[in-house]
């Protein structure tokens, strides 16, 4: 069995085809799904799925692209809803520096603020890193947020750095990026995480992996990131996936 540790399937390109992407998840052997959340306008959307579906999990978070919608209220529902039994971590939380540059101190303030939260509440965070390692890390020590748990979402960092990451305890989520030809590093990197820290994840709707590639991504796929970090490592299928799978129970409690 598989755990898609993170799939934004609350979007509204798969509104009207939900129960059909669920469905095919089942199908490729996707046993449990996290939706993370962007921004409070769409946490009560994923609370709705949690409800409705039994394999369906989520987070709530405000993403370093939606700064704006981080304020006392949304603070306030964070909290709110991290009382849900299957709202599993806080996320997807982070920095970004690709995109806006303009605003790295707000970033790292609100950041820092939501890891806080988790370690209130006592629930792991989701981390987005783009282009902002060094920071990310030093706040993620600074807090002492592998007090929680720590997944470094979508990692696209060196083989160093993983390890680095690895021996503060935190988890490595790879996703559709370790299928491409080229990505190099990420590659480096599934073959050297122990298979005790790291995760699988689509990310869907994007960083569809091969032979998809191209195309909307959804949580099915997951599979395609298993056997090409399996072929990686030189072990079997079943071995990743059983590990990766009790990785993601333990630490999100699914």
């Amino acid at each position: 069995m598989l755990i898609d540790t993170h799939s934004h399937i609350d979007m509204d390109n798969y509104k009207d085809r939900f129960d059909e992407v669920i469905a095919e998840a089942k199908d490729f052997g996707v046993e449990k799904i996290v939706i993370p959340g962007v921004a409070p306008s769409g946490f009560k959307r994923i609370v709705e799925l949690c409800e409705k579906y039994e394999n369906i999990y989520g987070a709530v978070g405000v993403h370093p692209e939606d700064l704006a919608a981080f304020d006392a209220d949304a603070e306030s529902l964070i909290r709110e809803y991290l009382k849900h039994p299957k709202i599993v971590a806080v996320g997807e939380i982070g920095l970004d520096y690709y995109w806006d540059k303009s605003q790295i101190e707000r970033q790292k303030e609100i950041f820092e603020k939501q890891i806080l939260i988790a370690k209130e509440i006592g629930k792991p965070v989701l981390v987005h890193d783009r282009e902002a390692h060094f920071d990310t890390f030093e706040i993620l020590k600074k807090t002492k947020a592998s007090d929680v748990g720590v997944v470094m979402h979508c990692f696209s960092g060196s083989p160093e750095f993983a390890m680095e990451c690895v021996r503060e305890g935190f988890y490595i989520a790879l996703g559709g990026v370790v299928t491409f030809k080229n990505a190099k590093k990420v590659k480096e990197v599934a073959k050297i995480v122990p298979l005790e820290r790291l995760l699988l994840e689509t990310d869907a709707p994007y960083m569809t992996p091969v032979p998809y590639r191209g195309k909307e991504n959804q949580p099915a796929y997951v599979k395609f990131v298993a056997e090409e970090i399996a072929n990686l490592r030189g072990v079997s299928f079943d071995e990743v996936a059983n590990a990766t799978c009790e990785n993601a129970k333990k630490l999100l409690a699914l």
